[in-house]
């Protein structure tokens, strides 16, 4: 029998980190359009509930949560305090991060410590905290981290980055071994260059570091493995997160799935 595709997410229950703003927000968004009850998670709780704001006008259902994601009190709080809400977690999708620009002899061991505790720990202490409401009733579980290109792929000056975004696949192959008999899966996204606030930071950073004009960082750098020179869109990625989280079955778990147009070809 055929399996049938939905995009509804009616009575589930999800929890986005780093969504206040960029890719994390056009996911709740999109998510909350398809029915889901959503956590906004993010250390500015002003935006985040900006957020919610904006998809109540529109007559979906969210609760600003503020977290910082290094911190397990943190996390543990604000996972207990979506479940307290509205009864469940459903959907995890890790999101939060920043960018660091520097080349490995000038990276600081601090910056180094705090891309890694953001972008790999924050998906660690974030997956702990869901699973323990997860795992008890073995309801379908989806979590998503939001890897990067550089998940399989390396770029200068981006050393705790590239790490941190390698080790997202191996936690998500991970859980997809462990989550299988309590029916959680886990995927990473792993999009190209999406041109949102983050990389637009990195354009004139880039240009400096290498003295080169922000135009050559954009067609001859980030772009230049593109088969079409196009960015990435909030939306390609929102779209993805959002066909992973209502696919019917646990098929694509442990896999990264790469939205790059063209840049890295599994």
């Amino acid at each position: 029998m055929a399996t049938q595709l939905t995009q509804d997410l009616t009575g589930q229950v999800a929890l986005v980190t780093g969504s206040a703003s960029g890719i994390g927000r056009d996911i709740a968004e999109t998510y909350a359009k398809a029915g889901a009850t959503v956590g906004i998670a993010d250390i500015n709780i002003e935006a985040a509930q900006k957020v919610v704001d904006a998809i109540e006008s529109q007559g979906g259902k969210a609760l600003a949560i503020e977290m910082d994601v290094t911190s397990e009190d943190a996390v543990n709080a604000g996972v207990q305090k979506l479940v307290d809400s509205f009864g469940s977690i459903d959907i995890l999708v890790s999101n939060a991060g920043i960018q660091i620009i520097d080349p490995i002899n000038k990276m600081s061991y601090d910056n180094w410590k705090k891309m890694l505790a953001i972008h790999l720990d924050g998906a660690f202490l974030t997956t702990k905290a869901a699973l323990q409401h997860m795992y008890q009733n073995d309801k379908v579980g989806t979590v998503i981290y939001m890897g990067s290109v550089h998940s399989h792929e390396a770029s200068m000056y981006k050393a705790p980055y590239v790490t941190a975004k390698h080790g997202l696949l191996g936690l998500c192959r991970v859980l997809a071994k462990e989550g299988a008999e309590h029916n959680v899966r886990a995927h990473v996204i792993c999009p190209g260059f999406v041109k949102t606030p983050l990389v637009e930071k990195q354009i004139p950073e880039q240009a400096a570091e290498k003295g080169i004009s922000e135009e050559a960082v954009v067609n001859d750098i980030m772009l230049v493995n593109t088969v079409d020179k196009e960015f990435t869109t909030v939306d390609d990625i929102a779209q993805l997160a959002l066909f992973l989280a209502a696919f019917p079955s646990n098929v694509f778990t442990g896999q990264s799935i790469v939205a790059s147009h063209g840049w890295f070809m599994n």
